[in-house]
């Protein structure tokens, strides 16, 4: 595998760490920089939960990622924002732990393996090393001094019933290199065993680990925090925790959540097939049968986009067979194995078993050199029991077959997972290549939907509010039975029909008796519920009569079509909602204008005195004293507190001993730790020498100096040459798109619009009716994203109210920061997102005008100066197709005069 560019949301939530671990440093304390950046990121900020056993302002936060939204190639990606911006050093100690001893072996081979895209995302930090657990107790002073060391290990490895934690705690003289020349503040901190006189301080991992204070990342995180025995990690000091998963713990003991990435986001991002496409039957033959019929359309379809230039697809189906049980008869996977062979005709080699027992798999991956995936390869039907390998993957996979019940929760899980991944894969130009599809051996369609969405929930780590949408039945019928696949917009017209005789409901079912009432004095059975064709046929063998037996059939099949009314939103209905978006001409081509960095702009850093301004210089002091004795505080009782990150800097300045740089070895790694590919090298080289040959002219700043707080530097040339690059940019921008023959230059064109697709809606919140109750019948989408302000929900009611009357044919919620899913015109120093956007009707068969709708607060309308100067550009060189509003005060005049 070769290195990719992150994905946008990906490159969100990099940006979300650094800027958490940035704040930490600004902010008093890494707690309240927690609260401060959700507040910034989200609109709301969360409460801070310490860890139990750690300091209690320790960084520990969550990165909440679905399935399939790339979490280890994330944690490899952030090891170089610890470095640099949380523990500012240039080599650290990562424990990287895992759940299983399977995926601690897939992690170490692919973080070592320097084409994988792990290796690459973590070699961004500098030299690196990469250890399992036993290797890391030889691991040589060395090593940790030149390269930052990742030690890949299990949760469980940290319990104290596990030999390789009594290991880490056991002496040994391969490490004895480690404790030379501590000084009495460091060797105060280890651990030591024995009792009073007879003390000693063992030559172990452990404590070379407290010397190093790791950064901890745990991987798949969900559900294990108790068992990870955090109480034995926080021995070893933590400088930080970062976990990685789908499900995070919320209320058992509440972990941070900094940045929750939501299913409709990877699925806009080409990462996850979605919908998932249900369909029930309960003839385990049959069901298999249709599965088959599926596999076969979705190959003819994979061939013909093959022939057009498209990639190699053969579609997979991964089939879920019952476990065997002695003396009883079970759809193992023998026995499913032979249907296959013996009734469909299906080769024997496109049959791979991977069971416990068979481990087809395995073979598979040693006889093709690109595994199941390789074109060579015959296999088209992959048959399990409970889960398959752990960590396997093949955008192949499409169709899930469960011959067992749903509530066989971790196999479904994890095989449905393995269904919606499609690593390496993209979009495929027909619409049922990029969705996922399911057939359960069920009766009832309604339950099975259900079961499958908590599956979503629970394993796949998609958020309850938006899985409603990604769960879809493949059949009108069976449509109208998921009415919590509608939830709000259905209705259910009861029916109810006179019988000559009372029904005996004590013999139906009682899932069937659910749905019926039976009125003695009026003789009338009601429906209340669709009935399905096997509960009609329960609920007529209630009755001896054939007349009573056949009107018991009619309304059946009423209550399941007639009866049941569903509103479709316009996204479900297959309305387009396309917004022009602004592009830029360059050379005589349009471009989109998404990036201030395609604008044309001298930049240039030779003219600019480069010299330390008085906050750098006093940053620096301050930070030195950190550094030189920690930093305390005095609580309310008096007591001297210690405050985590300048202890932190202190223990790491004690360990990492910088060389002995000179001048010129100092400007080039500032030069090489500066990414800016708008400079040319020379410029940067010359301006970062400058500065740093200003900073040595100050008192008491020494080469040693600069040399141990290079880190720190970095920021500083950063921050300064990303300020006088924001001014310049500001400068091209003003130029480029107000400049008098801006026409020339900008347009607002079809070329590039943005279109809202219809699985692609991932609010960060629901609106709860926090402001008020509103029955919202125009938008969009099922979902609306929230409200920043009752007023912001009122211009959101009036907006609905015209779209009632006919004024707009429907509108949307915009949302901030996803840009997956929300439209926004880009300024200089970042992007503007109107909060509404609205397709007004169309006319003479052409498509309606685009309204933006920004409201504003009054006490920020004159900040917002810039996000009315950019809208009305694009409204005015639209040409009438785009329209744009902002209001404020309640004015619902100025939109009124805009729907025209």
């Amino acid at each position: 595998m070769s290195t990719f560019a992150p994905k946008k949301y990906q490159q969100e939530v990099l940006d979300s760490v650094e800027a958490y671990f940035k704040a930490c440093h600004e902010l008093p304390s890494p707690s309240i920089a927690f609260t401060a950046i959700t507040e910034r990121l989200w609109g709301r900020g969360s409460p801070y939960n310490g860890l139990s056993g750690f300091p209690a302002d320790m960084p520990y936060f969550c990165l909440r990622v679905p399935t399939g939204g790339g979490k280890t190639w994330l944690a490899a990606k952030s090891v170089h924002l610890v470095n640099t911006h949380l523990l500012r050093c240039e080599h650290s100690v990562i424990l990287w732990l895992v759940p299983s001893k399977p995926i601690r072996e897939q992690t170490i081979k692919a973080l070592k393996d320097r084409s994988h895209p792990y290796h690459t995302a973590l070699r961004e930090v500098g030299p690196i090393t990469v250890l399992d657990l036993d290797e890391a107790k030889s691991v040589t002073r060395a090593t940790l001094d030149t390269s930052t060391t990742v030690i890949v290990a299990t949760r469980q490895a940290f319990q104290v019933e596990e030999e390789e934690c009594r290991k880490v705690y056991q002496s040994s003289g391969a490490l004895m290199h480690h404790f030379d020349n501590l000084s009495p503040t460091q060797r105060e901190d280890l651990l030591t065993d024995g009792q009073d006189s007879e003390r000693t301080t063992p030559y172990s991992l452990a404590n070379v680990l407290r010397l190093r204070r790791p950064f901890v990342v745990v991987d798949e995180a969900h559900n294990s925090r108790t068992e990870l025995a955090f109480d034995m990690l926080a021995r070893f000091r933590p400088s930080g925790v970062m976990e990685l998963t789908a499900t995070p713990d919320l209320e058992r003991t509440p972990t941070n959540v900094l940045h929750s990435v939501s299913a409709a986001e990877l699925k806009a991002e080409e990462m996850i097939k979605l919908p998932v496409v249900l369909e029930t039957e309960p003839n385990w033959q049959q069901c298999l049968a249709d599965a088959i019929g599926r596999r076969d359309a979705l190959h003819r379809l994979a061939d013909e986009e093959r022939r057009a230039g498209s990639a190699y697809l053969r579609p997979l189906v991964l089939i879920q067979s019952e476990p065997r049980r002695s003396g009883i008869e079970t759809l193992d996977f023998e026995k499913v194995k032979n249907e296959l062979i013996t009734n469909h005709g299906i080769p024997a080699n496109e049959i791979v078993v991977a069971t416990g027992e068979e481990r087809g798999l395995e073979q598979i991956d040693a006889d093709y050199k690109l595994g199941i995936a390789d074109p060579t390869c015959p296999v088209k039907f992959v048959i399990t029991q409970k889960a398959l390998a752990e960590g396997w993957d093949c955008p192949f996979a499409y169709i899930l077959v469960s011959m067992a019940s749903l509530s066989s929760a971790t196999a479904v899980e994890q095989l449905l997972g393995r269904v919606l991944r499609q690593p390496g894969a993209s979009h495929r130009n027909a619409k049922a290549l990029n969705q996922s599809y399911a057939f359960v051996v069920s009766q009832n369609f309604a339950e099975t939907a259900g079961a499958l969405r908590d599956r979503l929930v629970a394993g796949a780590g998609f958020e309850r509010r938006e899985v409603t949408d990604f769960v879809r039945a493949s059949t009108a019928e069976q449509a109208r039975l998921d009415l919590d696949g509608y939830a709000g917009r259905v209705i259910v017209r009861p029916v109810a029909i006179t019988l000559t005789e009372k029904p005996d409901l004590k013999a139906v079912p009682k899932v069937v008796r659910d749905k019926v009432t039976w009125d003695s004095k009026l003789n009338t059975l009601t429906i209340s519920t669709p009935l399905t064709e096997e509960d009609a046929n329960a609920l007529k063998a209630s009755v001896t009569s054939e007349t009573a037996a056949a009107a018991i059939i009619e309304a059946a099949q009423v209550s399941r079509t007639t009866a049941v009314e569903f509103f479709l939103t316009p996204a479900e209905a297959g309305d387009r909602l396309l917004v022009p978006q602004l592009a830029l001409r360059t050379q005589g081509t349009l471009a989109l204008f998404d990036d201030p960095e395609i604008l044309e702009y001298p930049w240039d850093l030779s003219p600019v005195d480069a010299t330390p301004s008085a906050d750098d210089l006093n940053t620096l002091n301050a930070a030195l004293k950190v550094t030189q004795g920690g930093e305390v505080d005095i609580d309310e009782r008096g007591h001297m507190v210690s405050r985590f990150l300048p202890e932190l800097q202190r223990d790491l300045g004690l360990v990492y001993q910088p060389e002995n740089w000179d001048e010129v070895r100092i400007a080039t790694w500032l030069c090489r730790n500066l990414p800016e590919p708008s400079l040319t090298h020379a410029s940067k080289q010359a301006f970062v020498a400058a500065w740093l040959t200003n900073l040595l002219r100050q008192d008491d700043f020494t080469l040693a100096r600069a040399n141990l707080q290079k880190f720190l530097i970095r920021n500083l040339l950063e921050a300064s040459i990303r300020e006088l690059r924001k001014k310049a940019v500001a400068a091209a921008f003003q130029r480029t798109l107000f400049g008098d023959d801006a026409a020339s230059r900008v347009a607002v064109t079809d070329q590039y619009a943005f279109e809202f697709h219809a699985q692609a809606y991932a609010p960060s919140r629901d609106y709860d009716g926090r402001f008020g109750h509103f029955d919202f019948r125009k938008h969009y989408y099922g979902r609306i994203g929230d409200f920043d302000s009752k007023e912001e929900f009122e211009c959101a009611c009036q907006l609905d109210t015209w779209a009632q009357q006919g004024r707009i044919q429907f509108w949307v919620r915009n949302l901030v920061r996803r840009e997956g899913s929300s439209f926004f015109l880009q300024k200089a120093d970042g992007r503007f997102y109107p909060d509404f956007i609205c397709q007004l009707p169309s006319s003479n068969e052409q498509p309606g005008p685009v309204l933006a709708v920004e409201y504003k607060g009054g006490d920020r309308w004159i900040s917002a100066e810039d996000d009315r100067l950019i809208g009305n550009l694009w409204a005015s060189l639209s040409g009438d197709r785009c329209r744009f509003v902002m209001v404020k005060d309640k004015q619902w005049a100025w939109i009124d005069s805009q729907l025209g």
